[in-house]
Order: structure tokens, then C-alpha cells, then sequence
């Protein structure tokens, strides 16, 4: 852990380094206007100190929790906490919920000046923040009242899959997750994001007319076309699509179109969305997802036969949850390989559906709705190499600026 915390605050070095700079990369330069690029220098510069500040707290804490032994002793008192309410400890089930209980509230009470702290202070500084303290407890409380009511039963099915598996546990874990994955993907734009967000249908016009067009000419079964109230929490947009077989949907952020010049760069934003679903991009990442889960679960069930390694820890039994969170700890250098390779993926997929909403003809549009986002999103200009490669699930705005202006020179 503390490893990987040298090597990635060595990265944010770099990028703190390249964050100062007090010039645009030549290819922005004449594009993106000398106030937007000290405005957005001066936010990036900002919520690079901030990451500072709570990377050296999160590793602190963390290697703290481990070499003091406090993992295996708040498990211990958990248990205790049982009897005090008239519930059995030798209860697995009802143990781990009263140790989840315990780690949210603990979890609560440390990140709540970070988030405090970064909505409040940076995120209001620099004009993005349009949230109220109430709308902000508000999100939280609910948050906290989906995780009483959803966590319980899959933390309990969880723990009688491990107990009943046997030699095909990583298979039954497997499966599980998939269909509640499944579920989820389900529920959550229709029943959850509700609870946050307003979604109302695109008005009638000429903007929802050119995307029904577009969709139509790439047989994209789009069925219902969304605005959600991003305003009312933050000046950041972005566009998103769900929903499976031919039941999809399009959400736009009202940020995303107020800060778009023109319906064509909207739509060209689209047409770069709907660029991943032509391309399967969507479809071999969650397969990608899919393998990569089965393959951890196959590592957890070697952690859940290994006696000696829940002793090294200070455990003298062998819960399931703590088997989970000492894999998740085992791995880790693993993890950050594997997300690394899924961002190098990612990347390509990025270029690959800018390059298909260029064939469509939308290149110029999305030049523009790419720049214009960058200059509202106050969006990093000046990015190290080392950090985007390792980072950034996207490509910087300079490469694909590149990317898309290389295939008009070639023809010209």
C-alpha cells in the first residue's frame, strides 16, 4: 500500500509540475482563450493541493487500521455490540451488519470534511458548486437509507453463497453478482437516480428532432429521451445512455446543452456516445468486467482456505467479509495493473467513436463541443504523460484534437 501510494503521489508530482506551467500547449493555443486557461489553472491547481492533503490522510488512516490491529479488534467489538441489543454474536449474518454499520458511520464521520471541504470551498471558489447545505445532507441521508436497505440482503445472500459454495463457490459468487449487476442496471435509472435528480423528456424541437434523426440512421432503438437537473448541484455536464436490448435511453445534464454554442455540437456529442454503442464498446467492457470478476472471485476463494493468513491479520476465525476486504488489500498492486490496462483500453475506445462521429460527419461539430467543454469544465490544459497514461480513463484534449484534425490533413 504504501508502495503504490509513493509511486502515485510521485505521478501527482509530475502533474502538479505540469499544472504550473504558465503556458497553453501549442496545439490550444489561439483555441481555448488565455482567461478560460488561467481560470482553469488556477481550479486545477487547487483540487491538486486538496488530493495532496487526502491521499496522505487516506494511507495514514489505512496503514494505521492494519499495523495498529484495529480491523480485527472492531470486529471484536461488534460482536459484543450484539448481546447489548438481544442478538445472537455466533451469528455470521447479523455480526457483519452490526461491523458495516459500524465502518459506515466511521466512514461518514472521516470523509464529511473532505466532501464538505471540496463541494463548499473549491468546487464554490471556482463557480462550479450550486448546491445548498440542505440539498447536500439531503443526498447524503439518502444515500445512507439505500445502503440500511439494499445492503443487508446481498450482504447476507453473500455470506450463505461462501458458507453453502463448496468447490464451485467463485462460480456461485460468479453468477450472483452477474444477475444482481443485472438488476441494478435495472432499477437504478428508473427507481433510484430518481431519489436524486429530476429527468424530464427532451422538449419538442429541432434539437430532439436532429438526435431521433440520428438514432434512427444507426438503428439505435431509442425509446424515451431525457434532461436531468444537473444545475441543481453543479455546473459539470456530461451525457450518458442506458438500458438493454431495444429499450435505450438518452439522458443529457441541462449544463451540457446551456453550455453547448449550438444544437450540432450537442448532437455531436451524442453521435460520439452512440459511437461506443455501434462499436460494442459497451458490450466488451461489461464482458472484460465480467472475466475480471469471476477470475477475483477464483484468488478470494484461495484467501478463504488460508488459515494462517486471517492469523497474520490478528483474526482467530475466518468471516467472509474480512476475507474480502484482506483480498481486496492483497491485491491491490494487481488492481492498479488492471485499471491501468482497462484505461488504455478505454482511451482507444475514446478515439475510436470520435473517429465514428467524424465519419458521420461531425467532426467540426465536435471539435467545437469538445473545446467549448474543456473551456466550461475548466478542464486540466496542461497534462503530464506519465499521469494521463496511468490515469485518465480519457484522452487529454490535445491528443484527441489531434486525432481528429489527422485524417483532414491526410485527405487534404
Amino acid at each position: 500500500m504504501i508502495l503504490m501510494y509513493l509511486f502515485e503521489t510521485y505521478l501527482d508530482l509530475r502533474q502538479h509540475a505540469a499544472l504550473k506551467l504558465p503556458t497553453l500547449p501549442k496545439t490550444l493555443e489561439g483555441v481555448i482563450s488565455q482567461e478560460k486557461f488561467q481560470k482553469s489553472r488556477a481550479y486545477s491547481l487547487d483540487k491538486s493541493h486538496f488530493h495532496f492533503v487526502h491521499e496522505f490522510f487516506s494511507i495514514l488512516t489505512e496503514s494505521s487500521i492494519l499495523f495498529f490491529g484495529i480491523l480485527p479488534w472492531f470486529w471484536k467489538k461488534s460482536g459484543n455490540f450484539l448481546p447489548l441489543v438481544g442478538l445472537g454474536a455466533e451469528n455470521e449474518i447479523l455480526h457483519t451488519l452490526a461491523f458495516l454499520a459500524g465502518v459506515m458511520i466511521w466512514s461518514q464521520i472521516t470523509d464529511l470534511p473532505f466532501s464538505l471541504y471540496s463541494t463548499f470551498v473549491i468546487e464554490a471558489r471556482h463557480g462550479f458548486n450550486k448546491q445548498t447545505v440542505w440539498l447536500f445532507f439531503r443526498d447524503l441521508i439518502k444515500g445512507m437509507c439505500l445502503a440500511i436497505l439494499l445492503g443487508p440482503p446481498i450482504v447476507s445472500a453473500i455470506i450463505v453463497i461462501v458458507q453453502k459454495g463448496g468447490p464451485y463457490l467463485a462460480i456461485y459468487l460468479w453468477a450472483f453478482m452477474f444477475v444482481l449487476s443485472l438488476v441494478m442496471m435495472t432499477i437504478y435509472p428508473v427507481l433510484i437516480a430518481p431519489l436524486f435528480n429530476k429527468f424530464t423528456p427532451l422538449p419538442e424541437g429541432d434539437l430532439r428532432l436532429k438526435i431521433e434523426k440520428l438514432a434512427s440512421s444507426l438503428s439505435f432503438p431509442l425509446k424515451k429521451l431525457f434532461v436531468v437537473d444537473g444545475s441543481t448541484r453543479s455546473s459539470h455536464s456530461n451525457a450518458y445512455m442506458y438500458g438493454f436490448f431495444k429499450n435505450k435511453r438518452i439522458v443529457l445534464y441541462d449544463t451540457l446543452i446551456q453550455q453547448c454554442k449550438n444544437d450540432e455540437e450537442i448532437v455531436a456529442v451524442i453521435a460520439h456516445e452512440l459511437g461506443h454503442w455501434k462499436l460494442n464498446h459497451t458490450m466488451y467492457s461489461f464482458i472484460a468486467m465480467q472475466i475480471l470478476t469471476f477470475l477475483q472471485f477464483g484468488g478470494y476463494t484461495l484467501v478463504m482456505n488460508s488459515t494462517d493468513l486471517f492469523r497474520s491479520f490478528g483474526f482467530d476465525t475466518q468471516p467472509v467479509l474480512i476475507g474480502l476486504i484482506l483480498f481486496q488489500h492483497i491485491i491491490m498492486p494487481i488492481q492498479h495493473l488492471v485499471s491501468f490496462g482497462f484505461n488504455l483500453v478505454s482511451r482507444s475506445f475514446e478515439f475510436q467513436a470520435d473517429a465514428f462521429a467524424k465519419k458521420l460527419g461531425y467532426g467540426a461539430a465536435l471539435r467545437g463541443g469538445l473545446v467549448n467543454l474543456q473551456e466550461q469544465n475548466l478542464s486540466s490544459m496542461n497534462t503530464d504523460p506519465w499521469y494521463s497514461a496511468y490515469h485518465y480513463s480519457h484522452p487529454p484534449l490535445v491528443e484527441r484534437l489531434a486525432a481528429i484534425d489527422e485524417p483532414e490533413k491526410k485527405e487534404d
